[in-house]
């Protein structure tokens, strides 16, 4: 599918469900405040602004403006967190208020004085709403670092144990750059990883810093070397400058393929399905690729998007995927779990195989999270 139309029909639906939001929001600050005609155009425009500015902002990434795409990008990228809190909590609100209101005729009037007022509910949906914001800041830059621990009989001789450390959607963009980037990469350091991976979705658009960056992670030795798989957003931000920014950053980009690592490792990885959408995938079937596996190797599956094959269980040992972010934001976990049947953590699949789902280590959109923490993650083979 050609890139350009593919684009055109995600800013589409982006558009139109983003501006069902903003028109709910609308409605919430009209009935709270009561404006007059000024007000009401002054609103809309605000409100316009914000609903465009991730498009303006997607067109002028790659421009010579980075300080303004730093600035719009902060505030397009609040601004969705605040909409998304703001729709969540006051849908809560509404029910409530349905309840009251079906409860009132059914029983007492009277219940209707426990109606909250429009304007003093306003005041409290934002005061909430700030207060998320204000932690969430705080919980995007507590990185966890969780470990797991696997035996197995596939170590050779004089290897008693491989670590494997794992990054998931660190979204290096005009939001998250260097300051990120050396705690991510210091605290890698300090795991010295014998093998480091990344499970897509390293890069975006608008990047700050972006040698810098590199030169950060180029600087990170793994013995076993550094591997990665591209991501949905690889593709949505140009499969050739993700690849570049990737291999500039010490990672081999493993694009449906099977590699030999130290005569006892292997190390595969399949495109996300976006490449199709957005252009520049490669043609294969994931059975294709892990019938390469060996099966007296440590088979390692590098997947974004955390979703099983059937078939492909017995083939590998781990799957390590992302994506999910856990939500990033509650209670968007609610959300992410009706797609994904696995959205975080360990999963034993049977037949031998196990999948591993990170939280993710970065954020996109609003540089927050919400009862989502981002993660590093240790695998420990132990013989």
């Amino acid at each position: 599918m050609n890139r350009f139309p593919a684009m055109i029909a995600f800013m589409t639906a982006f558009l139109t469900l983003y501006g069902l939001l903003h028109f709910y929001f609308y409605r919430k600050a009209v009935n709270a405040f009561h404006p007059g005609p000024w007000g009401h155009v002054v609103i809309i425009l605000v409100l316009s602004f914000l609903l465009l500015s991730p498009i303006i902002l997607h067109l002028i990434e790659g421009n010579d403006t980075l300080v303004f795409n730093t600035v719009l990008a902060h505030i397009s990228y609040f601004w969705m967190g605040i909409l998304f809190l703001a729709f969540s909590i006051y849908l809560l609100i509404d029910v409530y208020q349905v309840v009251i209101s079906v409860s009132s005729r059914i029983f007492s009037p009277v219940l209707l004085n426990y109606m909250p007022q429009a304007r003093m509910t306003f005041f409290a949906v934002i005061l909430i709403i700030a207060a998320i914001n204000i932690y969430g800041r705080f919980e995007a830059g507590y990185i966890i670092v969780e470990r797991i621990g696997l035996k197995t009989s596939k170590l050779p001789p004089g290897v008693d144990m491989l670590r494997v450390v794992l990054i998931a959607d660190t979204h290096f963009s005009a939001v998250n750059g260097l300051g990120p980037a050396r705690k991510i990469t210091g605290i890698i350091e300090n795991l010295k990883p014998d093998l480091l991976v990344s499970s897509g979705d390293l890069f975006d658009r608008g990047i700050r810093n972006e040698e810098e960056i590199q030169r950060l992670f180029a600087g990170i030795k793994a013995p076993y070397g550094k591997y990665a798989v591209p991501g949905n957003h690889e593709f949505i931000s140009g499969i050739k400058e993700s690849t570049e920014f990737t291999e500039n950053a010490g990672f081999r980009m493993l694009r449906n393929e099977v590699v030999d690592v130290a005569g006892f490792i292997n190390i595969a990885a399949v495109d996300d399905p976006s490449g199709k959408t957005f252009g520049g995938s490669q043609d294969a079937a994931e059975h294709e690729v892990v019938e390469k596996f060996a099966p007296d190797h440590l088979n390692i599956f590098l997947k974004h998007q955390p979703r099983i094959e059937k078939g492909s269980i017995g083939k590998f040992d781990i799957q390590l995927s992302g994506h999910t972010h856990k939500g990033q934001i509650f209670p968007f976990t609610v959300v992410v779990s009706l797609f994904y049947k696995y959205t975080d953590g360990f999963f034993d699949l049977g037949n031998g195989s196990c999948l591993y789902v990170s939280r993710g280590t970065g954020t996109w959109g609003p540089p927050i999270r919400f009862l989502a923490l981002p993660e590093i993650t240790v695998i420990e083979f132990i013989r």
